[in-house]
Parts: structure tokens; sequence; C-alpha cells
């Protein structure tokens, strides 16, 4: 965890330990992390050269450990100031490639990407370096990125990345759907499923977007893939808009509580169970408690509730609440 900052294994392990306990000695530190007495003694030298621990005054031979802020936070300044300089050289070099690739202006609107290669690598790196949703349409025909090369998507999603997902129906009838379907509910992911979605998409942040260079027909036709990956603000909302409309007209799938991944047909208003969550959430209960109640998963409970507040066209449950009682979806 904090090999980042130079911290080996071994060194972060004894710090928690010395954390945890207050004070150890070294033959403490050995037992409990089933060490000779000699290396726990070199662990302990080290983090006291670093100024991590040290000697506790009034009981010789035990160590206690330094604050955090104190013990880490000269290295994290270091990092945070790396890391800053890195994306300096970044924002220079991507303004050189801007210039310089494609001719004047050209690079600034769209690149052009040859071969199953490039697309996957893009296709990670706009995962990798989302901050804050993922739009994303998927047809039937995979070119350069399988569904199951989950570990940038995994990681994604474990920042807070928020996934909307649109797949055409005859996605559900490949064999692996089911399994990479239940994947991505099951990390909160929201998708949803449309009789024909137009073309392959990915929108990342609203600011760039990816998206095939040929049609379906051509890309068949073709040995190799090609992609365009879009930075025009005008275009990428051109794109961010044709993501919206295919979504709104697509149905929620969800996990039951059984694990079954199953779809749930498009209402106007509220149905049934959407107040029963309502009214049930209104009394102060849990997410995880309504869904027992219900007898739904907590992710199928929490996507409804997206789904109200998208409906309400609001976006934090007070508002939610309050917009269910003047609608009369509730009664006091």
């Amino acid at each position: 965890m904090l090999d980042f900052i130079g911290l080996a294994e071994g060194e972060e392990a004894a710090y928690r330990l010395l954390v945890r306990r207050g004070a150890a000695s070294c033959s403490d530190v050995a037992g409990h992390l089933r060490l000779g007495e000699p290396e726990a003694a070199r662990l302990l030298g080290r983090l006291e050269s670093r100024g991590m621990v040290t000697p506790v005054a009034d009981a010789p031979g035990r160590y206690a450990a330094a604050p955090p802020p104190l013990a880490f936070g000269g290295a994290l300044a270091e990092r945070r100031h790396a890391l800053q300089e890195a994306e300096a050289v970044v924002a220079a070099l991507t303004e050189d490639y801007r210039r310089l690739s494609a001719g004047p202006g050209r690079a600034d609107v769209v690149e052009v990407l040859t071969g199953a290669g490039p697309v996957r690598h893009r296709f990670e790196q706009l995962q990798r370096g989302a901050a804050h949703e993922l739009q994303v349409l998927v047809t039937a025909e995979p070119m350069a990125v399988r569904g199951e090369e989950h570990q940038a998507e995994e990681q994604a999603t474990a920042r807070g990345v928020n996934y909307r997902v649109v797949i055409e129906e005859s996605v559900l009838e490949q064999p692996s759907t089911l399994v990479e379907l239940s994947s991505a509910l099951d990390r909160a992911q929201q998708v949803r499923v449309v009789e024909r979605v137009p073309t392959k998409l990915v929108v990342a942040d609203r600011s760039i977007a990816l998206l095939p260079l040929q049609s379906t027909a051509e890309a068949q036709a073709s040995a190799e893939a090609s992609a365009l990956v879009v930075h025009a603000g005008g275009l990428v909302e051109a794109l961010v808009g044709l993501f919206e409309g295919v979504w709104t007209t697509a149905r929620p799938l969800l996990m039951s509580s059984t694990g079954e991944v199953v779809e749930e047909p498009m209402t106007e208003g509220p149905d049934e169970t959407d107040l029963l969550i309502l009214s049930l959430m209104l009394t102060g209960l849990t997410d995880r408690k309504v869904a027992t109640r219900l007898d739904l998963s907590l992710r199928t409970m929490q996507r409804r509730v997206q789904r109200l507040a998208e409906l309400a066209g609001v976006t934090t449950r007070m508002q939610l609440g309050w917009h269910a009682y003047e609608q009369g979806w509730v009664k006091r």
C-alpha cells in the first residue's frame, strides 16, 4: 500500500504494528511478523533512521510509531511535487503533439487509430484516465475491445467512476454476456438494453470520445480495426447527445435477489415497487434494510433510486423525498 513512497512491505507491517500497539520491543515485532530478531532489528533501524519510529525514553528496548503526518508528510509532499512536474511535462508534450503530429489545428479535433492494438490501448487509457463518468454504447460485433477485459474497468469503478452502458438486444444472446453483465451490475454500473445501438461509442468525462471510423459492414469486410478519438468540444457534445438519446429510450437491466440479470420495463413514472422503496426510505431505513424488506438485491434497489432521481430531475435523496411528496408519490 505504501510502497509508492518507498516503504517496503516489511517496514509498513512493522509501522502498522507499532501504531496498533502503541509501543513494542524488537522481540514483539519479530513474534508478530514471524521474523527473526536480527531481521526485526534491521526493520526498526531503517524506520528509526527515516524518523518513522522512535525509542521509548522510559522503556529501553521498546519503540513507538511517530505520528503518521510526521512520518509520511515529507514523502507525500515529494510525490505530489513530482506528480505536478510530470503533469506539466505531459501537458507540454500534448500541446507539441497536437501542433506537430497532424498539421495546424487538425489534431485538436480528431485522431485516427489503426489496428486493434492501438484501439484497445486507447480504450483502456480512457477508462484509466476518467475521473467522473464513462458513457458507453455496445454493439454485438466486438472488433478490438472484448467484454472479458475488465481490469481497467474494475479499477475505474473502484475509483468512483460512474459507468452508464447501453447494449443492444442481440448482445444478450452471446454465451459470455450473463457473466459479464452480472460483474458489471455487481460493480454498481448502470446498464440498459435497446433493440439497436447506432454505433459503438465511449465518452469519458464528456470531454473525449472514441468511436469506430468504419461502419459495421465496412469493419466486417476489413481485416484491420480503426477508430476515431474526438477531442473537439462541439463534436463531443454531439456524441454525448447521441448517447443520452439512446439512454432515455433503453430499458434498465437489473440483478434480482437470486443473482439473475433481468430486464425491467420502462414506465413513465414510479411503479409499485418504486413507491414502496420511497416509503421505506422515508421511514429512515438503510438501503440494505429496504432491499431485504422488498426481496431485492442492494444494487437493484439503488439503481431504482437513481432512476427515480432521473425521473424527478434531482441529484440528492433529500430533493427526491421532497419531489416525491410534492408529486403525490408518497403521503405524509
